[in-house]
């Protein structure tokens, strides 16, 4: 396994900067070991919603998961308000960085993954397969 550490900057988008440093990378089977930081806006899919919610604010990152490969990346998060209330869903494009976003990726060398739709869900699915 490899291990990447790297630090986003202030209105850098969260989702775009990780799917750029895996194609600059070339990342076949990458995914995210931790991650803090904020957020000055969010832009999160609900559980069985197709568009995303945008919101405005102050956020911190409390958590963040993900597979990440240049055949697509898939992204999970929670963020938290400044009462403390969290609120979680999938990561979309429009998530900005407030101040920080301190990130660590591992990326394995034993396998690759790939997105291809899956007949049942009809979504784009992670399949893993092993490198020769």
């Amino acid at each position: 396994m490899q291990l990447f550490a790297l630090r986003l900057k202030p209105n850098q988008d969260l989702r775009q900067s990780l799917k750029d440093f895996v194609h600059a990378h070339q990342l076949e089977a990458a995914f995210v070991v931790t991650a803090i930081g904020s957020l000055q806006q969010a832009a999160l899919r609900f559980a069985n919603q197709s568009d995303s919610t945008v919101l405005r604010g102050k956020f911190e990152i409390v958590s963040l998961a993900g597979t990440l490969s240049v055949n697509g990346i898939h992204l999970h998060g929670s963020i938290a308000n400044g009462q403390g209330q969290t609120i979680g869903g999938h990561i979309a494009q429009g998530c900005l960085i407030y101040t920080t976003a301190e990130i660590v990726i591992g990326a394995s060398t034993a396998f690759r993954f790939l997105r291809e739709v899956d007949e049942q869900t009809g979504f784009k699915e992670l399949v893993v397969l092993p490198l020769p």
